[in-house]
């Protein structure tokens, strides 16, 4: 495995919080700016990752690389070497959380994890991520692809969950969250029996909507004022009717203003927190195997 020689620079980058000069063939140097990290990728941060990618649409691959980690879900990291070599990008799309890359041979996945970015040169998809280390290294640059105009797509993944697929499997998936429709929404509440899971846990299952992550699904929460530990079977006709107003209010605002990490209670997503919209205490509890905070007053 050929992994890029990169030296890290004190020079800040105010455009993305970190920049890269390019060297051969994969000599790079990492500018770190002092900014924190901030965000989790979430689908609006993979939407924006899909964006820096589909420049490189057209491109031819020279080269490629993954390390053990990014590699977990192939045969071996030098499967990737070798199957990505000579194709060229065709398109891009994404399926929730998963980033594809249509090729002219096999379509190319990649999954980033809690804390994986995607990096084209100099830019980065985003600034940063609410989970992990807050800051960039040079250490967990774990894989990439090289073009034949010299432009390098690399994944820099501090806790190592982010992973590269060939020909992924969209079976277990369901709809995409950016372009749920009603019916979709329906069936995302559908409960076979019993009562079903908690609100919060069937928001962040990926089989029935592909996309929510922790912070979406406590802000959509937030906003139609529905406790995250209800029962899906238990929602009432009005209690859906904000939830999905409140669905597709969070996903248009978040976008516009730049990231899952944005939502309106996120300040208060703090122990001790108080609720920005009724000073009620927030309240945490782990709920569908991730950290969930909500407002003691105005979500019941």
């Amino acid at each position: 495995m050929h992994k890029p020689d990169v030296t890290t620079s004190e020079k800040s980058s105010r455009h993305c919080g970190f920049s890269i000069a390019t060297g051969q063939p994969y000599g790079l140097v990492l500018r770190v700016s002092a900014g924190t990290i901030r965000r989790v990728p979430e689908i609006l941060e993979v939407e924006s990752y899909r964006k820096l990618a589909s420049r490189v649409v057209g491109a031819t691959i020279v080269r490629g690389w993954a390390d053990a980690y990014l590699a977990k879900k192939l045969t071996s990291p030098g499967a990737w070497a070798r199957a990505v070599r000579g194709l060229t990008v065709e398109s891009t799309s994404r399926r929730g959380k998963l980033l594809l890359l249509a090729t002219s041979g096999p379509t190319l996945g990649i999954r980033f994890g809690m804390t994986g970015v995607l990096l084209l040169d100099g830019e980065a998809g985003i600034e940063g991520l609410f989970y992990g280390p807050h800051e960039f290294s040079a250490k967990w640059l774990r894989g990439g692809l090289e073009f034949d105009d010299g432009r390098k797509l690399l994944v820099h993944d501090p806790r190592r969950l982010a992973r590269f697929e060939i020909e992924p499997d969209l079976s277990s998936l369901g709809p995409d969250a950016l372009t749920l429709t009603k019916k979709q929404f329906d069936q995302l509440l559908a409960v076979d029996r019993g009562e079903g899971p908690a609100i919060k846990a069937r928001l962040l299952d990926q089989s029935k909507v592909a996309g929510v992550g922790n912070l979406l699904g406590d802000e959509m929460l937030f906003r139609a004022g529905i406790d995250p530990r209800t029962p899906t079977g238990r929602l009432g006709m009005e209690d859906r009717r904000r939830l999905l107003s409140a669905f597709r209010a969070t996903m248009n605002a978040l976008a516009r203003r730049g990231g899952s990490h944005l939502g309106d209670h996120m300040d208060a997503r703090v122990p001790g927190g108080f609720c920005p919209r009724d000073g009620g205490t927030m309240m945490v509890a782990t709920i569908g195997g991730r950290t969930t905070y909500w407002c003691s007053v105005h979500q019941h």
